[in-house]
């Protein structure tokens, strides 16, 4: 299992990211055990690509991004997000998949609990893992797990039972991106189950505005 799986990842990226789809991330911390069906992913392709914090080479932050297939690439974001990257290719070659969206299929209620925070009603449960940072806060992921492996004892990530219909895959513009890396012509590597209510809503990237 673990060789077919290593296989896959280290594919290109581009190929490798609709077929995360269906598939279920699970990490286990001292709070207990968490998995979370993928629903929603999107491709980066390092230095080929403007959209990746790869893209102008190796830096003490990005740098889980050039480890071997199956690193996690956490980063924090906004001064209040924690999101993850699955590093997919070679090694070096500083490709990876956002892991946008998901369903919560294992440990709801410790999930809930670390989503609801301060909140005065629990997170509803198609929201657990609806956008990238609730998928690192469902997951209870923070800087100190970057670089961490799924390969890893505290990891699992399981492929699904039956192949997704292809069907059901729609792919498009990332999100929240500006410039050329935005560019959804050049660039749909963002891929989701049509459908499926975890996904997260499409915004694109808010304009500049202009210098007065």
């Amino acid at each position: 299992m673990r060789s077919d799986l290593l296989t896959l990842l280290s594919g290109d990226v581009v190929d490798v990211a609709p077929t995360l789809l269906g598939c279920v991330i699970g990490h286990r911390n001292a709070d207990g055990y968490v998995g979370v069906r993928l629903t929603e992913v999107e491709a980066y392709k390092g230095e080929l690509d403007p959209g990746s914090h790869s893209y102008r080479g190796k830096t003490a932050r990005n740098s889980s991004m050039f480890g071997p297939a199956g690193t996690l690439y956490v980063y924090f974001t906004y001064g209040m997000h924690h999101c993850v990257n699955l590093v997919c290719g070679d090694s070096d070659s500083s490709r990876g998949a956002l892991l946008r969206a998901g369903e919560v299929v294992d440990g709801v209620d410790l999930a809930t609990s670390r989503r609801s925070g301060r909140r005065r009603s629990p997170a509803p449960f198609r929201s657990l893992a609806r956008g990238p940072a609730c998928v690192a806060q469902a997951l209870g992921l923070t800087l100190a797990n970057d670089g961490e492996s799924v390969f890893d004892d505290d990891w699992s990530f399981d492929l699904p039972p039956q192949p997704i219909d292809a069907g059901r895959i729609r792919s498009g513009p990332r999100v929240g991106l500006r410039g050329p890396g935005g560019d959804g012509d050049q660039y749909p590597w963002r891929f989701w189950l049509d459908g499926d209510p975890t996904v997260s809503a499409y915004k694109p990237a808010a304009a500049l505005k202009p210098r007065r």
